[in-house]
């Protein structure tokens, strides 16, 4: 588990299918990452299950909910997330849309960037949005991200912005 001051970023379990479930349908969700086909809580679940649970195994690392440490209550992910084509991990986040503009996302993001780099010595992060997500843009830079081109993955249509350490 990861702290900051208002967060605790712990890895995820199977115990956060309800909140994925939420935040996989919630609009910044699906406006700027997409539908992954996850409609009920066994989606969720299996979600979890298969493609945020093994990367940990594999490499050490992956994705994180963010919970309130005043509350108790899961607000967002952070994560760091390593792709079969690509060399470098690339960091994401995503929030539910209550708690947006409040500088947690910034707040776990920064944690886990310098966690990446002294904890785990890994040597360049990447990042990928949309061209239309400001928000994310914004914060990709704010920390520490360039932007570096354009991206596009095998499986997905749209162009995406490429940022990198």
């Amino acid at each position: 588990m990861l702290q900051t001051d208002r967060l605790e970023l712990k890895k995820i379990s199977l115990m956060d299918a309800p909140f994925i479930l939420e935040l996989f349908n919630s609009p910044g969700w699906k406006q700027y990452i997409g539908d992954r086909n996850v409609h009920n809580i066994e989606d969720a679940e299996n979600y979890i299950r298969d493609k945020y649970l093994p990367s940990f195994k594999i490499n050490g690392y992956g994705s994180f909910v963010c919970v309130l440490k005043e509350t108790g209550e899961i607000i967002g992910s952070c994560g760091l997330y390593k792709r079969e084509n690509l060399n470098h991990p690339d960091i994401g986040f995503a929030f539910l849309p209550q708690f947006f503009g409040k500088g947690y996302a910034f707040e776990a993001a920064s944690k886990l960037m310098t966690y990446a780099r002294t904890t785990l010595k890994i040597p360049r992060i990447l990042g990928f949005t949309t061209k239309n997500n400001k928000a994310s843009i914004a914060l990709l830079l704010k920390i520490g991200l360039v932007e570096n081109g354009v991206y596009q993955f095998e499986d997905d249509d749209d162009e995406l912005l490429l940022f990198s350490t």
